[in-house]
């Protein structure tokens, strides 16, 4: 297909472009993201147009255009893109399009009010992949075309959903385009982040073209001279065309264009005279009072703006599009990129500044709101203007609700600068806190100290601040001083609610820490605190839970765990206020009673309240980190209840959500070392192995503990490669580190079992120790799971008749219980014991029906020796 008017010297790009829309309208409509890439004026822009028009007739075509004066409005970009498509639909149809994502993603789309609790950035980008596959199944049955400009000027929030979108094109039939400034895009800080997203798609088959675009040689700006001015335009005078522009596109257009306007001859003798015409072009006569209309905004609003009558507004725009500098009628657009630059940075700034402030005046006036103002009043020079606080303020509120927590952080800094009053400054300290805390744990943690350190926050705001500042320092890997700053809040506040919610935090991030002074004397300060409370409101419901979390690694009686945890919940689940998305206390406690559950023998209410959590994150729209770890939880369950294969997939899942939000958060721990255990049970040492390698498993370990216990797994692991020595060192690590804080559960870190068994051979006596010391600490838990395990352990130390009853025992301890796996390896070591093949075809089915082959192998393997042996 031939461009609609000449590119010169574009016919790489051009070809590049055509495959890739074949491709899309292929049999196969394979997608994926094509990238030019190149400085102002090197004709990005009119290769978008050409790729519109060759893929007119073939595709759905949504486009959208980033914008200098706009990069601070959150999701500006997604909206140009997707409103057009949206309008098409009336209000009902629309919110059915978007299904159950419609609270969380529709507000960012301007389409309706926020409700419910502050989004996860993360659950509005997924909601926008989901409503642009549903848009583009409902509009056509053609292939779908974005196309994006100036993307290095596209807004933080619509930039971050094109780099995950991206990350996915080889799921759907889609291409996406995208046209940038190298210089501009490093200097945003985003360093091309969308050709990395998509480059590391999850599927691996996302297709990505980058083409980088040139100057035109000579010969190609001589041809655009003579193409506008005539054959006769002389080599002297198509070389300083060349000489004056640096062969850039848009500029040897312009230049080109005034040459004409001034009617000067294009020859030798002329050519001296281009340098000031080439001066001209780039913009230095543009008017300075359209200079903040944007790339798109209403006519009305840019006469109120300059002070303007609408007649006189008619009069100037119609000049300024017959010189070329706007097109359109309402909205108004500049021509090109260069020309809203030009405008803006030819404008003084003090005249710039004071036009931001207007411009904000007028968008307020016009009912527009804060969070549209804010990207006028963000420029408006500090001037202990107290409504200009309170603006921001309101605009960071409107940015948070709709997900936009880095556009809610400018608004907040920017109120700072004003400065607020002295009385309102460390509240404005205290939101800006809450408003990085998902984005930037550090920089959470210095906002939220310096409002503690200055006077201004009212007592429930200090202990709501503290309790904030301690999950950031905790999700910073600072889990000792998040424990000592609530220690040091909960001296100076006096009885009531508040203390008793630091208190609770203060033992929680206590007990979470890998390590610790004197766990014993925490413990004994917990009993005290909760083993006589009823449960009667939060605080006492939060002390529950921590004192039943605690009981169940310390291996105390199960029934007594069981009981606490019942004073906690409100039927069975958590409490208003103590939800999976309330923010007074967070998910923390609610996943502390689930996994107490999962390691009391009690699956069915852990897998209960963790279905809960996967619906309530989905809900709310928090697809991070959130739902990775509810995941990540049910993956637990899975793995507790001897279903391997359903526990590997939802691990696997808990990891995939996990790696889109950042890399070594708790979450990929836990998830990690989960996924190393399933694998181990499933008899997969190598799958084991490359998780291990891939996340990093092993020391150091995070300052916080691991679920189940990090080191544990990992002796684990190297007793299955083989290595026994460095097994054993680890599990005798581990060892050293659980026994003096009296954490006895050997369900939860199974270190003496398998440190028994990787001394049997090398030091018999040590390992039957450690096997009657583990069995004694499993009667006093009290779970069948737990006894059936220490049984099984024991019954290696045991002579042969006195092993076949202690595994008799283990295998009814352990078919009353929910552990399926641990049955069955208790029945395979039973059947071995007793040479019986048909025990031993029993254990290889169960073991078959859990997904561990390799269990399931070594049954078949003893049957088979039997059968040779008879």
């Amino acid at each position: 297909m031939k461009p609609s008017r000449p590119l010169y010297e574009r016919e790489p790009e051009l070809a590049a472009a055509a495959r890739a829309v074949d491709d899309l309208c292929g049999a196969q409509a394979v997608g994926g993201l094509l990238v030019f890439s190149g400085e102002a004026g090197l004709g990005k822009t009119a290769l978008l147009a050409e790729i519109r028009a060759m893929a007119a007739d073939r595709c759905t075509i949504w486009s959208a255009r980033g914008g200098e004066t706009v990069t601070s409005v959150p999701f500006h970009v997604v909206r140009q893109l997707l409103q057009p498509a949206l309008d098409q639909f009336p209000p009902d149809e629309t919110r059915a399009l978007f299904g159950d994502w419609y609270d969380t993603t529709a507000p960012a789309l301007g389409l309706a009010e926020p409700s419910g609790p502050q989004p996860d950035p993360q659950g509005v980008r997924d909601g926008l992949d989901f409503v642009v596959a549903r848009l583009a199944s409902r509009l056509s049955h053609r292939p779908l075309l974005l196309l994006v400009d100036d993307a290095h000027w596209a807004d933080g929030e619509s930039l971050s959903w094109l780099a995950s979108f991206t990350a996915r094109l080889g799921e759907l039939p889609l291409l996406v385009v995208q046209a940038y400034r190298p210089q501009e895009m490093a200097e945003r800080n985003a360093s091309y982040v969308a050709d990395r997203e998509a480059e590391r798609g999850s599927d691996g088959q996302s297709a990505v073209t980058r083409v980088a675009l040139r100057a035109l040689t000579p010969d190609a700006t001589a041809e655009l001279a003579r193409a506008a001015l005539g054959e006769h335009a002389d080599d002297p005078f198509c070389r300083e065309v060349w000489a004056v522009t640096g062969g850039n596109p848009y500029e040897a257009v312009e230049l080109v264009a005034k040459v004409q306007d001034q009617e000067l001859a294009p020859v030798e003798e002329s050519a001296g005279q281009l340098r000031e015409l080439g001066a001209s072009a780039r913009g230095s006569g543009l008017v300075a009072r359209l200079e903040r209309l944007g790339t798109d905004i209403s006519q009305e609003l840019a006469a109120t703006l300059a002070g303007m009558s609408s007649a006189e507004a008619a009069d100037c725009t119609a000049r300024l599009r017959d010189a070329r500098i706007v097109s359109g009628f309402d909205p108004l657009e500049f021509v090109h990129p260069l020309i809203a630059t030009a405008v803006y940075r030819s404008i003084p700034p003090a005249t710039r500044t004071a036009m931001h402030g207007r411009a904000a005046w007028a968008i307020t006036r016009a009912g527009l709101g804060a969070a549209a103002a804010s990207r006028h009043l963000l420029e408006v020079h500090p001037d202990d203007d107290q409504e200009l606080v309170a603006q921001l303020r309101e605009a960071a509120g409107q940015h948070l609700a709709v997900g936009a927590p880095e556009a809610a952080r400018r608004c907040l800094e920017r109120a700072i600068e004003e400065p607020p009053r002295p009385k309102d400054r460390a509240v404005l300290l205290y939101e800006l806190g809450c408003a990085t805390l998902l984005s930037s744990p550090p920089t959470t943690v210095q906002h939220l100290r310096a409002a503690l350190d200055m006077p201004g926050l009212d007592d429930g705001l200090r202990v709501d601040a503290t309790f904030r500042l301690a999950a950031a320092l905790a999700h910073n890997n600072q889990l000792k001083d998040a424990a000592l700053s609530l220690a040091a809040e909960a001296a100076r506040t006096a009885p009531g609610p508040g203390l008793m919610r630091l208190q609770a935090a203060h033992f929680m991030w206590e007990g979470m820490q890998a390590t610790e002074d004197d766990g014993p004397a925490r413990s004994r300060r917990l009993t005290r605190n909760a083993d006589h409370l009823k449960g009667r409101d939060n605080s006492e419901r939060a002390l529950l839970t921590l004192r039943a979390f605690d009981a169940m690694l310390r291996g105390e009686n199960a029934q007594l765990i069981v009981d606490l945890c019942e004073r906690a919940l409100i039927d069975g689940s958590p409490a208003r206020g103590l939800g999976w998305t309330d923010s007074e206390w967070g998910f923390e406690l609610p996943t502390m009673v689930g996994i107490t559950y999962a390691f009391t023998d009690q699956l069915d209410r852990a897998e209960s309240l963790f279905g809960e959590a996967v619906r309530a994150f989905e809900i709310s729209g928090w697809s991070g980190a959130h739902l990775a770890f509810a995941h990540t939880l049910l993956g637990m369950v899975h793995r507790r209840r001897g279903r391997l294969a359903e526990a590997e997939g939802f691990l696997r899942e808990g990891l995939r959500l996990a790696d889109r939000v950042g890399s070594g958060l708790p979450v990929h721990w836990d998830a990690a070392c989960l996924l190393i255990d399933t694998l181990l049970a499933r008899g997969r040492t190598a799958e084991a192995r490359k998780i291990a390698d891939r996340y990093n498993f092993g020391p150091p370990y995070p300052s916080a503990m691991v679920l189940p216990d990090g080191p544990c797994v990992l002796g684990r692991l190297l007793l299955a490669e083989g290595r026994k020595e460095e097994a054993i060192a680890e599990l005798e690590a581990a060892g050293a580190a659980l026994e003096p804080r009296e954490r006895f559960n050997g369900i939860w870190a199974p270190w003496a079992g398998d440190l028994a068994r990787a001394l049997a051979e090398d030091d018999p006596g040590r390992a039957a120790h450690l096997a009657a010391r583990a069995r004694v600490h499993a009667e006093r838990f009290g779970t069948d799971t737990a006894i059936g395990e220490a049984l099984r352990c024991v019954s290696l130390f045991a002579p042969p008749e006195e092993a076949e009853q202690l595994l008799a025992d283990a295998v009814r301890h352990l078919e009353r219980s929910s552990s399926a796996y641990e049955h069955a390896l208790a029945r395979v070591d039973y059947g071995i014991a007793i040479s019986s093949h048909r025990e031993l075809a029993r254990a290889q089915k169960q073991a078959m029906a859990c997904g561990a082959e390799g269990l399931a192998a070594r049954a078949q393997q003893a049957r088979t020796s039997i059968r040779s042996s008879e």
